[in-house]
């Protein structure tokens, strides 16, 4: 019986394993954050915020919470009008369930230092997906923080 038990809890593990980051979802996400470091890096804060939920939220550091896609067009906007640029994202994790998803990720940028000159930054995310009705999946809550120096 402690065997059938055993054998049970393993099977039942590697399901959950499996649905982790589903392939429909880890596929469209993907596509997702294609596009959402393409418009960050081509200077489009409005194709980026067409890639938030219409009730979209951004938690960024040490500021307000940013509830809607006008409001996270202009965040966005702020950053690139600074002369932040050059964003990489990579996945580290990725959790789908149904229509909702959470992903844990990192990102580079480079940012200008207040020398005339450039620095590196790197930082972690966490965002919740939603999947639309049109089969496309969007950020719906957003929150980064930068890593410290060293």
């Amino acid at each position: 019986m402690r065997m059938f038990l055993l054998a049970t809890a393993v099977a039942t593990l590697s399901a959950c394993e499996t649905m982790e980051g589903g392939e429909d979802a880890a596929a469209g996400i993907a596509a997702s954050l294609e596009r959402f470091e393409s418009a960050y890096n081509g200077g489009d804060a409005a194709a980026m915020a067409e890639l938030y939920t219409v009730n979209g939220a951004v938690l960024p550091p040490d500021a307000a919470r940013i509830d809607g896609r006008e409001g996270i067009q202009a965040m966005w906007q702020s950053f690139m009008d600074a002369g932040v640029e050059d964003l990489d994202l990579e996945t580290v994790e990725l959790t789908s369930h149904g229509d909702a998803a959470s992903e844990v990720g990192t990102f580079t940028l480079t940012a200008p230092d207040g020398q005339g000159g450039r620095v590196s930054l790197d930082g972690k995310y966490i965002v919740l997906w939603r999947q639309g009705e049109d089969g496309v999946w969007r950020l719906h809550r957003d929150i980064w923080n930068q890593n410290p120096a060293g």
